[in-house]
């Protein structure tokens, strides 16, 4: 599944670049970016779009395929991902939001952006990044539209036993088909299942681990600073893996935020969610 990580894809009617941003501390993050064919830089605002814990592009595709012939879009790879190219020993630590938020500052100084112009679309982990950067006032936007974010990463029992203690090396691949069963009989959603499972394929499993052994303990606080971000919150009630309470609570704390149903999480991966997605764009001034 090495194509998973390598292969640039190439979409109708625009330009896609691949880069590896150097964010410090040891750490490069590939970072694509597509630009209609038609773009010019009056056109408005930039979208960044961070995918969830371990994503891979191609459940995005059917979404950014067609977003991609209306916005400038920058996509990034956060650094659990394979693609991140890490040139020293790794550790928990290392998946810290923190980590992740100093990330997303560099990529956005990298590309010379202005805060005020950025419109940020995120999913599950990357919208749970982006509200903890909101929180600490590290990163600003225009907007945001969140699918799912997670207000703490509770796993089951048998997981929390695995992820507390040591686990030799040899046995993630076996962990692996476990945890895979395990997601498969929790979600209900066909798409959702392919999606994961095609995801699970293509990790760095001592990244995915190191990262689900730090966000075991995370907490997510729910004082938001005032700000200027408008923001929605798109949510399923058939998602079993995003809490709804969870979301319902970010949306009621969250200033600015609006809660917007949706028929499942695979919709917020196809290209009809830009119904809604523009419908919330088109009310920003």
């Amino acid at each position: 599944m090495e194509d998973e990580w390598t292969l640039i894809p190439q979409l109708p009617d625009c330009k896609c670049e691949e880069e590896f941003v150097d964010v410090g501390r040891g750490v490069k993050l590939r970072v694509l970016k597509w630009t209609p064919a038609d773009y010019s830089s009056q056109n408005g605002n930039q979208l960044i779009i961070i995918p969830g814990w371990g994503s891979v592009f191609e459940g995005w595709r059917p979404l950014i395929t067609e977003w991609a012939t209306r916005r400038s879009i920058i996509y990034i790879e956060t650094r659990e991902k394979k693609s991140a190219i890490i040139n020293r020993k790794i550790s928990k630590k290392d998946f810290q939001m923190e980590e992740h938020s100093m990330d997303l500052r560099r990529i956005i100084d990298h590309f010379g952006l202005e805060m005020t112009n950025i419109d940020w679309f995120a999913s599950s982990l990357g919208a749970t990044i982006l509200l903890d950067a909101f929180q600490k006032q590290s990163i600003g936007g225009r907007s945001a539209v969140l699918i799912g974010p997670n207000i703490d990463f509770k796993p089951p029992l048998w997981a929390n036993l695995f992820l507390r203690f040591p686990v030799p090396k040899f046995t993630y691949p076996v962990l692996r088909k476990i945890v895979l069963f395990a997601l498969e009989k929790r979600i209900k959603e066909e798409g959702q299942k392919i999606r994961y499972r095609r995801m699970f394929k293509a990790q760095d499993l001592l990244r995915m681990m190191l990262s689900a052994k730090y966000n075991i303990d995370y907490k997510m606080n729910l004082q938001f600073p005032d700000n200027s971000i408008s923001s929605t919150i798109l949510s399923a009630k058939s998602d079993k893996l995003h809490s709804l309470d969870g979301v319902v609570k970010i949306s009621k704390c969250l200033p600015n935020c609006q809660l917007i149903h949706i028929p499942s999480n695979q919709y917020a991966h196809e290209s009809e969610v830009l119904k809604e997605i523009e419908t919330f764009h088109n009310t920003l001034s």
